[in-house]
């Protein structure tokens, strides 16, 4: 997040983030990341997708059926009458059949080489990464390009047998989406900034995650809240639901934090130079805390976690909102050993719900 700051330092604390975002990068074939030296965040991405993508040949490309329909010397699946009709007519005596055919060329590994090409083209991704990437495309001769940079992420599905692909389609969303769609002369892309596109998800993400691992008797949590409406509603599926990033709750407690990743925090008022905490950010944790359906023994809570930036940060606050909950403001500093920010995360659950058993 920072400029001024240790650049590999910060570097390395996304790969740490990614590691509870996406569980499977702490399995022993990553482990070489955490040694490495990267430059730049694009540069680890592409690191962490040809290292799973190799790991994704070696368990086998994912296979779907696809429609086909070829001429054949024998009949297959589905005959085609008025096709074969007309090979006759031509004294063709071959068959026009339709059939389903198990084939690579699906929108999975469609997203997985369009991402590796365009790798292949980034200024940022260093040669090693790039012939590793080469090594992976091999494989995929099979499997058309997309022709474009807009892929249609919300077609895509997973099951059982595909899941293992959901890390891997992540970090495409994540180069893909961040993608200046202008090439430069030589041919290369721009990458916009990594934190601009990619790195709300990653935090929110990576707080959940780390407390899911080490605090579980928090029962941490993506949560949705209904309305606390009273009486009949009338056009309910007009309002917006409240979906929250993570909630923490245990013995009467609850902490419902709204993690926010900006490049600026303090915006300046219109009526005098003091700046200020964003008003939208307020009133959304507030309308959290207000309709969160809570037993009168309950402590109700709400946390704005900003991620600390290089410029004016709100100083650490609380505000009681009506005898048994509050509203808080925190900041996490990302630009640190990574150890001192999870000592950050540490005393945020311990200040409001004790230390936990470990």
């Amino acid at each position: 997040m920072s400029e001024t700051g240790n650049k590999t330092i910060v570097i390395k604390n996304i790969y740490h983030m990614l590691s509870y975002a996406f569980r499977v990068l702490k399995q022993t074939n990553y482990e070489d990341f955490r040694k490495t030296e990267f430059k730049d965040a694009v540069d680890l991405l592409a690191a962490i997708l040809a290292k799973g993508v190799a790991q994704q040949i070696k368990q086998g490309l994912h296979r779907e059926y696809v429609g086909k329909h070829e001429t054949l010397p024998v009949i297959r699946g589905k005959l085609d009458l008025p096709g074969t009709i007309r090979n006759r007519i031509r004294r063709d005596p071959k068959a026009a059949c339709e059939f389903d055919e198990l084939s690579e060329d699906n929108l999975l590994n469609q997203v997985l080489k369009k991402t590796m090409r365009t790798l292949l083209r980034i200024d940022g991704v260093e040669e090693e990464r790039k012939a590793a990437l080469k090594k992976d495309l091999v494989f995929f001769d099979g499997t058309r390009e997309l022709p474009s940079l807009k892929i249609p992420w919300n077609k895509i599905q997973y099951q059982r047998n595909n899941r293992s692909y959901k890390m891997l389609i992540r970090i495409c969303a994540m180069i893909l989406d961040g993608m200046v769609q202008e090439k430069a002369e030589d041919g290369t892309f721009r990458l916009a900034s990594f934190e601009e596109k990619n790195m709300p998800w990653v935090y929110e993400n990576f707080i959940l995650e780390y407390y899911r691992k080490v605090r579980p008797d928090l029962k941490p949590s993506h949560t949705r809240i209904e309305w606390d409406f009273r009486g009949e509603v009338m056009h309910r599926e007009q309002i917006p639901a409240m979906k929250t990033d993570i909630v923490l709750q245990k013995d009467g407690k609850v902490l419902i934090i709204d993690a926010k990743y900006y490049g600026h925090i303090l915006k300046a008022s219109q009526r005098n130079a003091q700046p200020k905490l964003p008003p939208a950010n307020l009133y959304q944790v507030f309308a959290y805390v207000k309709n969160w359906k809570s037993r009168e023994t309950e402590n109700v809570s709400g946390l704005l976690l900003y991620a600390k930036t290089n410029e004016l940060n709100p100083p650490p606050c609380e505000w009681d909102i009506g005898g048994n909950s509050t509203i808080g403001v925190k900041t996490l500093n990302l630009d640190c050993d990574f150890d001192a920010i999870k000592g950050q995360l540490d005393r945020i659950a311990d200040d409001h719900f004790g230390p936990g058993m470990n």
